[in-house]
């Protein structure tokens, strides 16, 4: 379960709101506080439906609106939301007393395709202007989170090929590419010499790869040059397997 009161908490401002906060940041704000889980969604096709769990950890009511979204990715691996009826959840509208907790139901509404996984995002945020006015608060903060959706039919999934292309002295970029039928999870990279010596080594705990997505994930070397020749690229994924894959650095 993830606390949106801790550091890695996903924070979105509403619109109006942000040029506000952005001027006037010793200005009193008021949040509330919640939080999910589970933090991803899995299922499988003969399941229908699933429950999310949401708790109003705060000491005021909350109330909370879920939106359900298509997720793709574009060709360089930019997320992309579009607004879906493929699923439905019941209820989309949360109104939490303080400190409880409420389980809706994520239902699919049509069966999916077989053979291949579908993603979407269900996003849940606060709705501040639900909230009783105080007039010592002059900022308030619309905290949401996204959840990513998969719906995995028998026999999908990710195949990752990645290399390596120089793109300065001290830096190279890792491409990875999924051909498979579902995501892909790379959480770090390491980079290898042939004798197996750590040259550089990067935490990319937000890597998600959509089937047919090519994306790249900068290594910086703090140490100095990283050298040309052959190496290794290890892919830890968010599973906490490991794909290495023999790579050569140019010059």
């Amino acid at each position: 379960m993830i606390n949106l009161n801790r550091r890695r908490r996903q924070t979105i401002l509403s619109a109006g709101l942000l040029g506000l906060l952005g001027i006037s940041l010793a200005a009193p704000a008021l949040a509330g506080v919640f939080s999910v889980t589970p933090v991803r969604i899995y299922m499988v096709p003969k399941d229908r439906a699933t429950a999310v769990t949401i708790t109003n950890e705060g000491n005021e009511p909350l109330v909370m609106q879920a939106d359900l979204y298509e997720w793709k990715q574009k060709p360089d691996g930019q997320d992309e939301l579009t607004l879906t009826e493929d699923l439905f959840l019941s209820p989309p509208i949360i109104k939490l007393a303080p400190n409880s907790r409420q389980v809706v139901r994520l239902a699919m509404m049509h069966p999916p395709i077989q053979g291949r996984q579908l993603t979407y995002r269900m996003i849940v945020r606060e709705i501040p202007e639900a909230r009783p006015a105080d007039k010592t608060v002059q900022v308030q903060i619309a905290l949401a989170f996204s959840l990513p959706v998969f719906i995995t039919p028998p026999g999908a999934k990710a195949k990752l090929d990645c290399t390596v292309e120089r793109v300065a002295a001290d830096t190279v970029k890792a491409v990875c590419e999924n051909t498979g039928t579902a995501y892909a999870h790379p959480a770090a990279l390491l980079l290898n010499s042939s004798t197996g010596d750590r040259i550089v080594g990067e935490d990319i705990g937000g890597g998600y790869i959509l089937p047919d997505i090519k994306r790249s994930f900068d290594l910086k070397r703090k140490e100095g040059k990283i050298p040309a020749g052959k190496a290794r690229l290890v892919v830890s994924l968010a599973d906490g397997t490991e794909q290495s894959y023999d790579v050569n650095v140019a010059e």
